[in-house]
């Protein structure tokens, strides 16, 4: 009679275990406690979970240039005003005139819009540009990786680098780097742009002057208080046509090679798109020759 009742309690033991549901990690092992209300629980505090998540990642996009500067009737321009053929302010009219600045027009007409221009120095304008004081930088811009870090940049307008303007009576004598940097030369430049990244990286022997006034730099050479100017070559052979006693040194081969550009935000992936288009048109159908033509002829 034991026996029976024994084996009668087993069997009802081996019945409930077998219709008691068991839970499994991901490793296919039980887990050392899971009930159907615990995983209720987890599951429910899962959903919460997904579903807070879910709300974090959905990112509203900002709106593009390319459809704000219609609706706003302006684009926005940051230039320094102060480096001819591209860019030049004309302090009497109050006026920009230039490559570029004409470049900048046409590029405002094609959305619907107007161009106003914002002053810079090329000390400040990735800052303007970075900090959203303007939509587009023109004005000569060369395009370099520590600029990329910050600021996007259009399809090239033109190839440039760097090369002297001296005294037509020193243009022998100031062929190379070697040439220039001694002792007694004075070699001069204007801030926060790539004219002086490249003297301070080349020069170590010669005096390096800065002279903030880039409309009036090439005047310290024809003075005799400065022997040499680096700067890219398109603006060696302008200076050399409004200064006839500077000549530019083998502007057909500069010692550096180098880009201009159009520098606009990193992240509006749509306008640049479509600043490339433009420069692309542009250059093909000799709208930008016209304009260089107009003031390197």
């Amino acid at each position: 009679m034991k026996r029976a009742v024994t084996l009668s309690a087993l069997a009802c033991l081996l019945a409930a275990t077998a219709a008691a549901p068991t839970a499994f990690a991901g490793d296919g092992k039980p887990e050392a406690s899971a009930t159907p209300e615990a995983s209720g629980t987890a599951d429910a505090k899962a959903t919460k979970t997904a579903k807070a998540a879910k709300k974090k990642i959905v990112h509203k996009l900002a709106p593009s240039l390319l459809d704000t500067v219609p609706r706003r009737g302006t684009l926005r321009v940051c230039t320094t005003g102060d480096y001819r053929p591209f860019t030049s302010w004309n302090r009497k009219t109050e006026t920009y005139s230039g490559v570029d600045i004409e470049m900048a027009r046409d590029l405002a007409k094609s959305l619907d819009a107007k161009a106003t221009f914002v002053p810079t120095t090329w000390a400040s304008l990735v800052a303007d540009l970075d900090g959203g004081r303007c939509d587009i930088a023109v004005g000569g811009v060369s395009i370099t990786l520590p600029r990329a870090r910050k600021l996007a940049f259009s399809e090239p307008t033109r190839t440039d680098g760097k090369t002297p303007i001296v005294r037509c009576e020193d243009k022998d004598k100031y062929r190379t780097l070697k040439d220039i940097d001694k002792p007694e030369t004075t070699v001069v430049v204007n801030p926060g742009g790539t004219n002086e990244e490249f003297a301070r990286a080349n020069i170590k022997e010669a005096e390096i002057k800065v002279h903030n006034d880039n409309n009036t730099i090439f005047d310290e050479i024809v003075a005799g208080r400065a022997d040499v100017m680096m700067t890219d070559a398109s603006e060696t052979l302008y200076q050399s046509k409004l200064h006839p006693e500077l000549c530019s040194v083998h502007p057909d081969k500069p010692f550096t090679f180098a880009e201009k550009a159009y520098a606009l935000p990193r992240k509006d992936f749509q306008f640049k798109e479509y600043v490339d288009q433009f420069v692309h048109l542009a250059k093909h159908d000799g709208t930008y020759e016209k304009y260089e033509d107009e003031w390197m002829k």
